[in-house]
């Protein structure tokens, strides 16, 4: 079991990335092309820097993958290049590794134990390794469908592609029941498809993955908006079980700022959407930041993604705001101490590329000629508590005024929740004050047959969660069609992170 001295003889390596020209220059996946063998052995190296830990830390769903991935044991494997029983150990617990390997932040690389001290050159790269088998499996075709040789004869409804609605799907179309995935987008994958941009998953990988699961037995239904194309009476006639995993796509405007009626003024969706859509081939997108001065406010994932797309596009100039202080370099113990997910400065490859990024400010005006946007009014700010009442407050810390350009003004300010839609009224549901929808112990809402999980019960989170949630449900739908289950559960309903609170 491992190389305990392994983080000692090799350091800790990232993957290469193509030259910053390449990349603004093109749609594809940030990362340089590597020959698959010479790729096998660097991630071989950095699989052995795996310890043989007491107690991993990286697998508990508390503080590192809430999936329960058995990463020392593949990582062993991978150190011994033993590729195909490593893949068939990362996908026990992962559907898949592909898109968390792409797409997950890592949680379990804030929880290894060589987090600890920086003295050990940093944590196992655990996000490679995994990606890695996932491409070596696909390479070498250890990934094949899984028929079900049984049929409950049981139907299940899955209401949204994303994720957890794919991850739920499959694991139900294995355990022998007839699933139907109903999207009402065109093309299947929720925010997998249009809300993450191809340079940092190219849809390819998500259609390999969809052309699996169409093998298995599942059905596809796109353009079809549940309570809308499809009745709720027909669909709780037709399916004896509904999962809802429509997400949490309710964007957070901002109403208050002088100016936001100008137009030019967007959510961040909205400038995703149709430029995701442009790469698949659907014409010129309606918001484009070609020629223009653009201003993302907003420092999150979402923002990042808006931030590589504009400069793709051809922007003149990025600017991203937060309102919080510049993040240090290093975790700051007192603040989050391990295992917990550290607060740090995180630089995506899109802030590599081009733009810049403003800390600790905040938008006081938008200012416009002719109805338009021309401009930002911004002063320095500072965050704080509410004693009183505990409410977040934004405070000016002084009253000078810097204008910027602005042509495009894209709001990356997070999501509010469950969008409102008929089907939730058909099913006699509402939402939480936080805008998802809850339930109980067993992932039932309050309307009998009917579950939910990812972002819809869990508020937008991460892509690693979702998956946790749908492996989670597809073992409650299966317990109460058949009554016993023998599906995997990594996580419960109340499930949260390890935090400082």
């Amino acid at each position: 079991m491992a190389d305990p001295t392994g983080f000692l003889k090799y350091e800790r390596e990232e993957p290469k990335k193509k030259s910053k020209e390449e990349r603004l220059s093109s749609w594809g996946e940030v990362y340089a092309d590597v020959d698959p063998g010479e790729r096998n052995d660097q991630v071989r190296k950095q699989a052995s820097r795996c310890m043989d830990c007491g107690i991993p830390f990286c697998h508990s769903g508390g503080s590192g993958c809430p999936l329960g991935n058995l990463i020392p044991e593949w990582n062993d494997l991978v150190r011994r290049g033993d590729w195909a029983a490593a893949s068939d150990r990362l996908h026990a617990t992962n559907n898949f590794p592909e898109f968390t390997g792409k797409l997950c932040p890592a949680p379990c690389e804030a929880g290894c134990v060589l987090s600890i001290s920086p003295l050990s050159g940093g944590p196992v790269s655990i996000k490679r390794v995994e990606q890695t088998i996932a491409d070596q499996s696909w390479e070498a075709g250890y990934v094949q469908p899984q028929v079900s040789e049984v049929s409950s004869g049981r139907r299940v409804a899955v209401v949204g592609s994303g994720p957890a609605g794919l991850a739920a799907a499959q694991q139900l179309t294995r355990a022998g029941h007839e699933v139907t995935v109903f999207e009402r987008d065109d093309r299947l994958g929720g925010l997998l498809r249009y809300g993450i941009p191809e340079f940092k998953m190219e849809k390819k990988v998500l259609d390999r993955r969809l052309a699996q699961l169409r093998k298995e037995g599942t059905r596809f239904v796109t353009g079809c908006e549940v309570g809308v194309d499809l009745s709720v009476e027909d669909l709780r006639a037709q399916y004896d079980a509904v999962v809802l995993a429509v997400g949490a796509l309710r964007g957070r405007d901002d109403t208050t700022t002088p100016g936001r009626e100008l137009a030019g003024i967007h959510l961040a969706m909205e400038h995703l959407v149709p430029a995701n859509k442009y790469v698949e081939g659907d014409g010129p997108p309606a918001i484009d930041a070609r020629g223009k001065h653009v201003v993302i406010i907003g420092g999150g994932d979402t923002g990042a993604d808006s931030y590589g797309t504009a400069t793709r596009q051809g922007a003149l100039s990025v600017t991203q705001l937060d309102q919080y202080p510049m993040p240090p370099s290093a975790r700051d113990d007192a603040r989050s101490p391990w295992p917990t997910w550290p607060y740090i400065l995180r630089t995506y490859a899109a802030h590599e590329e081009a733009g810049e990024r403003k800390f600790a400010v905040a938008v006081k005006r938008f200012v416009g000629s002719e109805g338009r946007i021309t401009g930002v009014e911004l002063q320095q700010v500072r965050v704080q508590k509410d004693p009183a009442t505990g409410r977040r407050e934004v405070i000016p810390v002084n009253d000078e005024i810097e204008t910027l350009p602005a042509d495009l003004v894209l709001l990356a300010i997070g999501f509010e929740g469950v969008e409102e839609m008929p089907l939730l009224d058909g099913l006699g549901l509402s939402l939480t004050r936080r805008g998802t929808l809850s339930c109980g112990a067993d992932w039932q809402t309050e309307t009998p047959g009917v579950f939910v999980c990812g972002d819809a019960h869990r508020g937008a989170s991460l892509v690693v969660w979702a998956i946790a949630e749908g492996r989670s449900v597809a073992n409650a739908v299966d317990t109460y069609l058949t009554g016993a289950s023998d599906l995997p559960a990594p996580v419960h309903p109340t499930a949260l992170p390890l935090a400082v609170v």
